[in-house]
């Protein structure tokens, strides 16, 4: 991990979250991210559209590279091989995908199968070659993770500015642990 890597991990806020009937409450901060974070945006973003939404960045700068650190780091801490993996929606989340199919791709990760919790996510892993079931196929969930709308000094979370919604909130309350991954274009004051 080179000092800039470092630098951007310190922008970041990566939230371990157990979900209880009422909505999701916190177990504790894995990382958090301090006052006055000053990471400019140089970075240029990329999209691809063959087939759906697959990202792919040409030279991550900024809070790109920070999204694309959360998002590698929740896989490779909390997704382990046969696991039953919840995969959540939006420009944090797809880099967790983006790993998922990777560590796949290298055999690092055997034997696992994902639920979306959007077309766009679907899209992007079948094109990842990541095997793919429904909630009606697997109702219970070892990890599921995803990103946030806005968080709060105190870790407080709000989720649904999307339309994924349903099927984010379906696929996180039924999973044993849910990753939330922040970054600092999601902290609020409110």
């Amino acid at each position: 991990e080179s000092a800039d890597e470092a630098a951007m991990m310190k922008g970041v806020v990566v939230c371990g979250i157990a979900t209880v009937a009422s909505g999701f409450s916190l177990i504790s901060p894995m990382a958090v991210r301090p006052s006055g974070n000053s990471i400019a945006h140089r970075g240029v973003r990329t999209m691809c559209r063959e087939g759906g939404l697959q990202l792919r960045m040409a030279e991550l700068t900024g809070i790109d590279k920070a999204k694309q650190l959360a998002g590698y780091k929740a896989v490779d801490d909390f997704v382990k091989s046969g696991m039953v993996v919840g995969l959540g929606t939006g420009s944090t989340a797809a880099f967790a995908v983006e790993r998922v199919g990777q560590k796949l791709k290298s055999g690092e990760l055997k034997d696992i199968i994902c639920i979306p919790t959007s077309i766009a996510t679907e899209t992007q892993a079948k094109g990842l070659g990541i095997p793919l079931c429904t909630l009606n196929e697997k109702s219970r969930l070892d990890v599921a993770i995803d990103g946030a709308d806005a968080v709060d000094p105190n870790l407080a979370l709000i989720k649904g500015g999307g339309g994924a919604l349903l099927r984010e909130k379906m696929v996180e309350v039924m999973a044993d642990k849910f990753i939330c991954i922040v970054d600092d274009s999601n902290t609020s004051t409110i």
